[in-house]
């Protein structure tokens, strides 16, 4: 052709430059389902020795489509931890404003609040400066030790703040429970945890950094 203009189904084709031909063509309509969160059932039977709390615990939990059962299986261990009437699970992962776990008084002020993973330093400085309490449980071994390092240093700048580290292999344990209907029982003392789960005894011993 002498102006070199070749046609193309769907395209034209003008020297270089190829457009796409949209001339009385239907607009594109992309249809798109979002991921629902799996539910989780939890009964929980509380003994907590060091605190003098003893209580059993119904949860629902909701599994985010990106979070693995080993993440959700520590958020049911942080729950243990600290454990009351007015503890419940946050948002997490599908929100940047709320803690995996919080605890708000009657006024609705954060009494606590409980990341899972390895967060931000700029967001723990954020839930430091909403809460009365901030607690931090990571988890992943050596990826988690990295943090620590990078981390350390400006977190310890933050008074009420507590960092729990929980061995790779413990949960590691942890995510072999994950059910969509569990009983758990769970004795703490001395600072350490031990799981019964179908008979098996599972001892837990968080390490606390800060």
């Amino acid at each position: 052709m002498g102006d070199r203009v070749g046609f193309f189904v769907g395209a034209r084709y003008t020297g270089a430059v190829l457009t796409e031909i949209v001339d009385n063509a239907p607009p594109l309509q992309v249809r798109t389902m979002a991921l629902k969160s799996t539910i989780f059932r939890v009964e929980l039977q509380i003994a907590d020795l060091d605190r003098n709390y003893y209580q059993n615990h119904t949860l629902t939990v909701a599994r985010h489509p990106s979070e693995t059962d080993e993440r959700m299986m520590v958020r049911v261990l942080a729950f243990a931890l600290y454990a009351g009437e007015a503890l419940s699970f946050g948002k997490g992962l599908s929100s940047e404003d709320e803690p995996d776990l919080w605890a708000r008084d009657l006024t609705g002020a954060i009494d606590l609040w409980i990341e899972v993973g390895l967060p931000d330093e700029k967001r723990i400085r954020r839930a430091c400066g909403r809460a009365r309490q901030v607690v931090v449980v990571t988890y992943g071994g050596r990826v988690a030790d990295l943090w620590w390092q990078q981390n350390k240093a400006a977190l310890q700048k933050q008074g009420s703040l507590t960092v729990i580290n929980l061995a790779a292999e413990d949960s590691r344990v942890l995510a072999t429970f994950a059910a969509r209907g569990m009983q758990l029982q769970c004795t703490l003392q001395d600072g350490e945890l031990w799981f019964i789960v179908d008979g098996e005894n599972v001892r837990i011993a968080p390490e606390i950094r800060l």
